[in-house]
């Protein structure tokens, strides 16, 4: 009975957060200190922040892992579950809604969702400026990022996104295997091992599986699963990087128009929860709310197989100083994945005139400068881009 209780506590704790949780995942893991840390005290600070750390050297949603972790540390893995389930629904149902109004009602076209396309613009800079300060400071991470954008830009595939990530881990390994920051650290996590071991080779297996059995099978389903999935396992720097990724795989396929992509990614970001939610909303448009589900399912499957199968481990690999410079590297390279990202599809999508970059830059200034939150700027834009049809 009291494991029910906490787990009743746990789903209570992270709806609360996943109703009111907007700003993306830097202000998510804010929102969760101040809940798990300072009010509930459900970790102590270090805990925390080994937590936050881990999240941040693995691939998938940075926010979500945190979640499913300190789930895990209270509730053990249905605690994980639990929490995970509580912080994601809320938004994966507003945009399941929302996806079918677009399809039902044939709003495409419409001037409010031309003006989400340009919040998405702006929400997109602000996050590679953000972001930039802390993952490329330096001159040797801002050649390459320079060096992944160039990369992005000209050879735009999916094995590029995996080869330029693969690349700046070699090179951040060369680079920087010297150096030097705030010394050892430790962290106890209440997994096995032998559990843990489990899930990262089910994430490895179904990563290289889903693939082959995609074109043995010619399975429209299995080929859906597999897109999201590996979406979902080969994004270093969150929701926003996610955006190419996904991009190449539903677009040339005919899955979703380019339209429909940028409306649901600016819709995205006047829900609260993690932007992979965006999933929820591309497989609604492709296939319903069946579609939906399990579009979402496949892509946060790998941050579960990730968070679950190397928290036991992860005062080895944060120790290793040769790792700790590969991750360097990779940091540096989303970066510039990140501004390819911003100028295709996203800008040459969604700047078409004159008046839609001044659009954009109205909300640019709302955002950084006034410091709006991110739903306010996201009403503005929808209705700038009904002005802006009537123009």
């Amino acid at each position: 009975m009291n494991k029910l209780r906490i787990l009743f506590e746990i789903l209570l704790v992270s709806t609360r957060l996943g109703l009111t949780s907007f700003g993306g995942p830097t202000a998510h893991l804010g929102y969760f200190h101040t809940e798990y840390v300072r009010r509930k005290k459900w970790m102590d600070e270090k805990s925390y922040a080994d937590l936050v750390a881990l999240s941040q050297f693995l691939p998938g949603p940075a926010s979500s892992q945190v979640g499913i972790g300190v789930g895990v540390m209270r509730g053990g893995v249905l605690g994980g579950l639990t929490s995970f389930i509580g912080f994601t629904l809320p938004s994966v149902i507003v945009l399941m809604i929302f996806a079918s109004l677009l399809t039902t009602f044939d709003i495409a076209d419409a001037g409010w969702i031309h003006g989400l396309k340009i919040v998405a613009v702006v929400i997109v800079a602000h996050a590679i400026m953000g972001m930039s300060k802390n993952l490329a400071p330096d001159i040797k991470r801002k050649v390459i990022a320079l060096l992944a954008l160039i990369g992005t830009l000209l050879f735009q595939s999916v094995f590029t996104q995996v080869g330029v990530i693969l690349i700046a881990a070699l090179i951040g390994y060369i680079i920087f295997k010297d150096h030097e920051d705030d010394g050892k650290k430790a962290a106890s996590f209440p997994i096995k091992k032998r559990f843990s071991a489990i899930c990262l080779m089910l994430f490895f297996i179904l990563l290289f599986a889903l693939p082959a059995f995609r074109e043995l099978t010619g399975s429209y389903w299995v080929a859906v699963i597999d897109s999201f999935y590996r979406a979902g396992a080969l994004v270093f720097g969150g929701g926003h990087v996610v955006l190419p990724l996904l991009e190449q795989e539903l677009v040339p396929m005919g899955w979703i128009t380019a339209e429909e992509f940028l409306a649901g990614y600016g819709a995205t970001q006047a829900v609260p929860g993690p932007l992979f939610t965006f999933a929820a909303y591309l497989g609604t448009v492709m296939n319903g709310w069946t579609g939906g589900l399990i579009a979402t399912a496949a892509i946060f499957l790998p941050a579960f197989l990730l968070i679950l199968g190397t928290l036991p481990f992860w005062d080895i690999l944060r120790n290793n100083d040769k790792v700790k410079g590969a991750v360097m590297g990779v940091n540096a390279a989303v970066i510039g994945i990140l501004i390819s990202a911003l100028y295709t599809p996203i800008w040459t999508s969604s700047i078409l005139k004159p008046v839609d970059f001044a659009l954009a830059a109205i909300l640019f200034v709302m955002l950084v400068h006034f410091k709006l939150p991110p739903w306010v700027i996201v009403v503005t834009g929808a209705a700038g881009g009904m002005l802006i049809g009537f123009m």
